[in-house]
């Protein structure tokens, strides 16, 4: 009995023990700069690496977040390639299925990161698309709306102020590296993938907003990723797809599309991603992209822009880049990574097959095509990075921080900020404000209630409200039909598609005619894959409505232009495909902030005092926006900042 007391004793000594370690083991995360420990630690663990070791550092791969057991085949698979290949990091990310985004909770996050820490061998770097912040891929998080809407705020200060939050909070999941800022200049409107992602399309202001963003996300211990080189902002095909050609000569290169990227290099951005775009003006060989061409990257990136950091290539599966290597056959995902690093690059981001990457470039140096010192110093400049994060001092995370870091209501207070401060009103013909007729739910501060159990009022006719988007059945709209309920119960809200837009013309084209206020609220955002759009055998722009939808909004105009309000939650180029619109609201971004603020606007409950950041062609130049005071008190919103309603993709 006394042998049993004092095992169990010396059981729960060890496991104090051990509690008290991971408490002293877990990150604290610092300003992101180089210092004699780091470098220190880094040559050190060099030294001690096998080749294949190092080649292993040199590749990132897809980790989706999601709760799996151990001896789940999915969790064995991510376990394998971490320790079979030692990579040297993972991109958190959540599984999509088509226009779905299956996102997750930041403990699941932060118990993910942890147990991923502990299967390595060296810290793994875990780098996320927090373009947005952490709202993209989990839910409970801060939002905030797309870079476009920082540029219609147009104050530099409130991107530091988000750069700050989105490293406080992906800190806490485990995240040490943001593959942002876009550099990318936004100077084509038909551009179906950076638009609104780009702050704009003027450069002094996108280099002004990257290298506030940079300076304060390093200052909070973020690593940062200026993307993506050399500017895929004028181009008008999404790479994930095609290949998109960037066209300009290299005088325009030189004054629109490289100065964000060297005022980033300057302010000290830590890594710099390469786009599989082709220019000509740079490259000319056509078998070639950015993103493997020396020129592109030893010759403009590394010599004259002097940038020494971290290169990394865009996504090595999209289908711009694998294209290239098509003809290799069964050499090519091997042939693919051997070029990238050739060119330049650093680190592999999501090569289409890890083992046939790895294998190849191991090969490529026993053979001597890769000297084995060009591998030495990009593993350096890996080992370096995450010393910079502090991965060589603690490699956890405490998860009972995360409720005292995470969607604090100073957070979600600033989210919402941004997005009421960057609403544009491009065109007024005289409809705002709207009035609420829900008074006695103002008052109280919440929307009258229903009856319980008993079926909902018909819905009236004097305000309409057609909600655009590319899925009926998605989130998208959700929000904006609450908070407009709020406001006005009895108003009527319908959901369209392309897929059933020409089935409920009738329907929806008798309720215009009988409202007395129409609202059209149009969800168009760049979402990386998106199906161009095939109108009679021609492909058209998949952020231009051309299809069902756009017809649909066209006869909505045609009948009541001067009774309707169109809102655009994403793309403000939007109205060039509308000339005749009349009333013309942007919020840049569909983030159920973005919802809010429109609702916000369209009562007068704020201001209205963004400013364009793009040129509408036809429309409206660059600083245009009419501005309206707030004139009345605000409804108490219908659902609160931050929620899980966020349609972000």
């Amino acid at each position: 009995m006394r042998r049993q007391s004092i095992s169990l004793l010396f059981i729960s000594f060890l496991a104090i023990s051990c509690g008290a370690s991971f408490a002293r083991d877990y990150q604290h995360p610092a300003p992101i700069q180089l210092t004699h420990d780091a470098e220190k630690w880094a040559d050190k663990t060099l030294r001690k690496m096998s080749l294949e070791e190092k080649i292993g550092q040199m590749f990132m791969i897809r980790a989706p977040v999601e709760f799996l057991n151990v001896l789940s085949p999915e969790y064995l698979e991510l376990r394998y390639a971490v320790k079979r290949y030692n990579i040297g990091g993972l991109l958190l990310t959540v599984h999509a299925e088509g226009p779905f985004l299956y996102r997750n909770q930041p403990l699941e996050a932060a118990s993910f990161t942890n147990r991923l820490q502990q299967e390595a061998k060296f810290p793994l770097l875990f780098a996320a698309d927090f373009e947005r912040g952490l709202a993209m891929r989990f839910i409970g998080t801060t939002v905030f709306p797309h870079p476009m809407a920082f540029g219609a705020a147009g104050n530099p200060q409130y991107v530091s102020a988000f750069a700050q939050i989105v490293a406080q909070e992906a800190r806490a999941i485990g995240v040490q590296w943001n593959f942002y800022p876009i550099a990318d200049v936004n100077s084509n409107p038909a551009n179906p993938i950076i638009n609104t992602r780009s702050f704009g399309e003027d450069p002094k202001q996108v280099d002004e907003f990257a290298t506030a963003y940079i300076k304060a996300a390093r200052d909070a211990g973020m690593l940062t990723t200026a993307k993506h080189f050399p500017g895929h902002g004028d181009t008008d095909t999404d790479s994930h797809l095609a290949l998109a050609r960037v066209r300009s000569d290299r005088a325009h290169l030189d004054t629109v599309e490289l100065p964000p990227f060297a005022q980033a290099i300057a302010a000290g951005v830590d890594s710099v991603m390469v786009a599989h775009v082709s220019v000509p003006a740079l490259d000319p060989d056509p078998n070639r992209v950015a993103s493997d061409s020396p020129a592109v990257i030893l010759e403009l990136l590394e010599n004259k822009l002097g940038f020494h950091g971290l290169v990394v290539p865009d996504a090595m599966d999209m289908n711009a880049f694998t294209r290239l290597f098509s003809a290799a056959g069964a050499n090519a995902n091997a042939r693919a990574a051997v070029e990238v690093v050739k060119a330049g690059n650093d680190m592999l981001l999501l090569p289409a097959d890890l083992d046939a990457a790895y294998t190849g470039l191991v090969a490529a140096v026993h053979n001597g095509e890769i000297p084995q010192a060009r591998i030495d110093a990009s593993v350096r400049k890996i080992l370096i990075a995450k010393a910079e994060a502090g991965l060589n001092k603690a490699r956890l995370v405490d998860m009972d921080e995360l409720p005292k870091i995470i969607a604090t209501p100073s957070h979600l207070a600033f989210g919402q900020l941004i997005a009421d401060s960057a609403v544009t009103l491009v065109r007024d013909g005289g409809l705002l404000p709207l009035h609420a007729t829900a008074k006695a739910a103002a008052s109280s501060g919440t929307s009258a209630p229903g009856p319980t159990y008993q079926p909902l009022p018909e819905a009236g006719k004097q305000t309409v409200a057609v909600i655009f988007s590319d899925d009926v059945r998605t989130e998208a709209g959700r929000v904006f039909e609450r908070e407009l309920h709020a406001r006005i119960p009895d108003a009527n809200v319908i959901y369209v598609d392309p897929r059933i837009a020409a089935g409920m013309t009738a329907q929806v084209l008798q309720a215009v005619e009988q409202a007395k206020t129409v609202i059209a609220a149009v969800y168009l955002i760049p979402t990386a894959g998106r199906a161009p759009v095939i109108v009679k055998g021609t492909v058209q722009n998949a952020l231009e409505m051309t299809d069902a939808s756009g017809q649909l909004l066209h006869a909505m105009l045609q009948r009541a232009a001067a009774r309707t309000i169109m809102i655009s939650l994403g793309t403000p180029y939007l109205a060039s495909s509308f000339p005749e619109v009349q009333n013309y609201l942007c919020t840049f971004s569909n983030a159920t902030v973005s919802e809010v603020s429109s609702a916000k606007a369209l009562f007068a409950e704020i201001p209205i005092r963004g400013h364009l950041p793009v040129t509408i062609p036809n429309i409206a130049a660059r600083g245009a926006g009419i501005e309206k005071p707030g004139l009345i008190p605000p409804v108490a919103p219908a659902a609160q900042p931050g929620g899980t309603n966020a349609q972000t993709k």
